[in-house]
């Protein structure tokens, strides 16, 4: 079986946006062959919500990809990217099968994430056609159509950006399947210790039959 492929050397030659908060997009972090493997290896995820990896029946392909997601290489080029010093940042991993109705509301991230970074396992298709369930990197807190910067949750792409008190994003409601890993770089604070002991019990209380 074959080794899902991360284009490291796509995420270094993209440039670092401004606006409205900095972030970087990298289309095609994985390829499409590879996609058409994550996709048909995937868990399906009949209800919403997070999911560590751990909670999860994964194959070995993905399970390999999602070790290299956490690795020392992605920190190190998100590190140098943004100015940060990553070293000593934990790491937190999430999945996402299903979006629900009350999903995409105008939010922050929580300060003891020091970076988000989102990667998008779905196909292209008529479901992103409508620009719902697109994320969106907002201007403020009132209002998702005041976005500086839209991108579709398709086609192996990559977003990454520090959290601040500015980083509001959101999406147009959207019901159904889309599928995401989110990466999180923690603090070290009580909260985000807090954030990543419920994160380890999470993964012991979710052990779902329809994830085989």
């Amino acid at each position: 079986m074959s080794r899902i492929s991360l284009d490291y050397d796509a995420f270094e030659s993209a440039p670092v946006a401004e606006k409205p908060f900095p972030h970087l997009v990298v289309p095609h972090f994985i390829g499409n062959d590879d996609l058409k493997a994550v996709v048909s290896d995937l868990p399906e995820m009949k209800s919403g919500g997070s999911f560590p990896p751990e909670a999860l029946k994964l194959t070995p392909r993905v399970a390999g990809m999602i070790a290299d997601l956490q690795g020392p290489k992605l920190k190190a080029l998100v590190a140098e990217k943004f100015g940060l010093d990553l070293a000593e940042a934990p790491t937190m991993l999430t999945v996402r099968g299903r979006t629900r109705e009350k999903d995409g509301r105008i939010h922050r991230d929580s300060e003891a994430k020091l970076v988000t970074i989102l990667l998008y396992l779905n196909p292209r298709g008529e479901d992103w056609a409508s620009r719902d369930g697109c994320l969106r990197l907002l201007n403020g807190p009132d209002d998702v159509e005041d976005f500086d910067v839209e991108v579709t949750p398709a086609e192996g792409t990559l977003l990454v950006f520090p959290n601040g008190p500015a980083t509001w994003h959101g999406h147009r409601q959207f019901v159904g399947t889309r599928y995401a890993i989110q990466l999180n770089y923690m603090a070290t604070g009580r909260k985000a210790r807090y954030e990543l002991r419920r994160h380890r019990l999470s993964a012991l209380l979710k052990r779902l039959p329809f994830s085989g």
